[in-house]
């Protein structure tokens, strides 16, 4: 074990890779599957994180938590789902005998995160967990995903600690259509997300802003297939501080999808590790701005192995700097024509 670091340790930073999440079993062929969590365990030998990172242990997520976000219909059909697996919940998103009980220590595990940060015991944390969660909805399980993580972690951010804004950013590759739509008429939860467009699962658009009191509190960035880290990684420097820093968020939740890489089996865009990296420290030098640093990165989708490797590691070695490097390549003239298109329906300003 390597002796832990003093400038990691003051920054307070936690790790949650609990091996129990190894225990969902979607399917032999199915690309949501443990080797995933191999590859991330792989990035952390590469870091060195044992020692120099705090580990965050897993607990289950109690059913009243649960119910914050979800319908006690959708708990109960995941639980009956695994108690009669294999089964499916809809075309691609199936379980195990051990799936309900692997959502319930994701969904906790994140809490536990949630109270590592607003206790003042860390300061940025990043959470490996699977099943992966945004597009989970108050009464659906879908895309893989059976119980939204972040969602969760939001809503229950801001009934224990008292928080009044809780941003989320989702940077997958899949358009979180389960956090939007559960904090679509909201205004304490702001929803940031870029994505591939049109994709899965058809959400996503420039003009879905939000509505009743939540309108304007939901922020699309909808990118074309094959879009590079000249595009995305300006959205994160150029646009995204600017709104989080009129909306002055108490927490900073990140859904951590790597699927976006360009190697990646199922996205389509282009994107690489450093253009992951430098979305990530845009985020982190927010979130030391605005909120004592309180971030929290929860694994979404990435099913390119080398790409989950890869981009954790370098979203974690941002994590360790104290002030940590954005992406320094020239903006593209995509990134100005969805820079503009957004800001058509946005009642933020950058």
């Amino acid at each position: 074990m390597n002796a832990p670091d003093q400038n990691t340790v003051a920054d307070g930073l936690g790790y949650l890779a609990d091996e129990r999440y190894l225990l969902h079993n979607p399917g032999a062929r199915h690309p949501e599957s443990a080797q995933r969590l191999s590859a991330v365990h792989a990035a952390l030998r590469d870091l060195g994180a044992d020692g120099r990172w705090q580990p965050i242990r897993a607990r289950k997520a109690s059913l009243e938590e649960l119910e914050l976000v979800h319908h006690p219909r959708l708990i109960e059909r995941v639980q009956r789902a695994a108690n009669h697996s294999p089964a499916y919940l809809d075309s691609d998103t199936s379980v195990s005998a051990e799936s309900y009980e692997t959502a319930l220590l994701a969904a906790g595990g994140v809490l536990e995160c949630v109270d590592a940060l607003c206790s003042g015991k860390l300061r940025r944390a990043i959470a490996f967990v699977r099943p992966p969660g945004h597009h989970a909805g108050r009464e659906s399980a879908r895309g893989f995903c059976l119980f939204n993580n972040v969602a969760l972690a939001a809503v229950y951010a801001r009934k224990k600690y008292k928080l009044e804004r809780v941003a989320i950013v989702d940077f997958d590759v899949h358009h979180g259509d389960g956090t939007q739509a559960i904090f679509f008429e909201v205004p304490e939860v702001l929803y940031i997300s870029t994505h591939q467009f049109p994709f899965y699962p058809g959400t996503g658009d420039f003009d879905e802003v939000g509505e009743a009191e939540g309108r304007g509190y939901t922020l699309n960035f909808p990118l074309p297939e094959g879009t590079p880290d000249a595009c995305f990684a300006p959205i994160y420097s150029r646009i995204v501080p600017h709104v989080l820093d009129q909306y002055q968020p108490q927490l900073i939740l990140v859904s951590a999808g790597f699927d976006g890489y360009f190697k990646d089996p199922i996205g389509g865009l282009a994107l690489t590790q450093a253009g992951y990296g430098s979305a990530s420290a845009s985020l982190m030098l927010a979130a030391d701005r605005l909120c004592q640093g309180k971030i929290c990165f929860v694994l979404e989708g990435g099913y390119s192995l080398q790409g989950l490797r890869d981009c954790s590691r370098a979203v974690m070695a941002g994590m360790e700097q104290r002030h940590p490097r954005e992406f320094s390549a020239r903006e593209s003239a995509a990134f100005r024509e969805i820079s503009r298109k957004a800001a058509k329906f946005s009642r933020w300003k950058w």
